[in-house]
């Protein structure tokens, strides 16, 4: 006798064949991917931050704190400032002489300050005063520069605006032509600092470079 199968409700029915999937594709969890990759960009970060550091400080620009009174009154001991290298790095690369321009004030490297030990070196910021074949004469407290445009002369502190600011005589006896690859430069304290008048023309490829911002204090923040 055939059954009905609706008197057993509870019975399983048969099953019903169904659609073949594919393999389903391995299954990535996007949070931990995205985490590991953010380790290895702060990881490269970390690693590539330094080099660039020492890249920017060798070659482009770097922070100086003045030390000594040598360049009063525009520049104060603890005055913090950044010097711009770009240019002496590009005359590097170029083999060619890096000439800062008058009345520019420029870091260099001066040997021999120390015990006049030429071993031993020592960075000054002091301002351009005189270029390559240009003659300077300091008497009777007046700086006299004299090149061919100028075969009189002229006073150097007259043509900038930081000329109103030295008071005092400039010290010295000093008659000295200035050679290829060099400048004179004298400290705006000229009562108070070591400069060319001491030690003569500072060859070019001494200079650092030249001063670009004053940060510090903030309330005497500059650009030059």
């Amino acid at each position: 006798m055939q059954q009905d199968p609706n008197i057993y409700p509870n019975q399983a029915s048969p099953p019903v064949p169904g659609p073949v999937l594919p393999p389903s594709a391995p299954f990535i969890d996007k949070n931990k991917h995205d985490g590991l990759k953010s380790v290895l960009s702060t990881i490269l970060i970390l690693l590539i931050a330094p080099i660039l550091a020492i890249g920017i400080t060798a070659y482009a620009f770097q922070s100086y704190e003045v030390d000594g009174p040598s360049m009063q009154p525009t520049l104060e001991t603890k005055d913090r400032l950044i010097i711009w290298k770009a240019g002496r790095t590009w005359a590097r690369i170029t083999k060619s002489d890096f000439i800062p321009e008058r009345g520019e004030i420029v870091v260099f490297i001066k040997k021999g300050m120390y015990n006049f030990d030429t071993n031993k070196e020592k960075q000054l910021i002091k301002r351009v005063i005189a270029l390559p074949g240009e003659r300077v004469v300091v008497r009777d407290g007046t700086m006299t520069v004299y090149n061919d445009a100028s075969p009189n002369g002229f006073s150097p502190d007259a043509l900038k605006a930081y000329g109103k600011d030295i008071k005092e005589p400039t010290d010295g006896n000093v008659d000295i032509t200035v050679g290829p690859g060099e400048i004179f430069v004298s400290g705006d304290n000229r009562d108070n600092s070591l400069d060319s008048r001491s030690f003569g023309a500072v060859p070019t490829k001494d200079i650092v470079g030249t001063l670009s911002l004053r940060i510090l204090p903030l309330s005497e923040a500059e650009v030059f």
